[in-house]
């Protein structure tokens, strides 16, 4: 995965959770989130929602590089998720990758693991480009 050269994610929740982008190319995405006590949930360990918000974040920015290298905008259309471990310590690295793309819509997968390589979660999803309108 090639260097990030804008390190911003332009996503305000994202950042607020302290999520960072690691690297971003054609169909690929990494982002890293070290967990803290906010991120977890009654039981003490990594909320779903946030393992969501990674996991779509992570298949949603994977096909937002355009060969010019800027980064568009897209919406999820579905997100499917499979919680298969828990985790409440260290950190975790959500990988998308782009499965299959069209005109206006793109397939990615994308997977949680630990730094230990624990599979914490995965997840496919359907998302739709925003296309700048023909009219001025």
């Amino acid at each position: 995965m090639s260097a990030v050269l804008e390190t911003s994610l332009d996503n305000p929740l994202l950042e607020h959770l302290g999520v960072r982008l690691v690297g971003v190319d054609m169909g690929r995405c990494a982002l890293e989130l070290d967990l803290e006590p906010r991120h977890l949930n009654r039981q003490g360990s990594l909320h779903g929602g946030v393992i969501a918000t990674l996991l779509d974040a992570a298949c949603g920015y994977a096909g937002l590089k355009s060969p010019q290298g800027l980064l568009g905008h897209a919406v999820t259309v579905m997100l499917n998720i499979a919680y298969l471990n828990k985790v409440a310590a260290g950190r975790v690295r959500a990988e998308g990758l782009v499965t299959r793309t069209g005109r206006s819509l793109y397939f990615a997968s994308a997977e949680l693991a630990t730094a230990e390589g624990v599979v914490v979660a995965t997840a496919q999803g359907t998302f739709k480009r925003n296309i700048p309108s023909q009219e001025t």
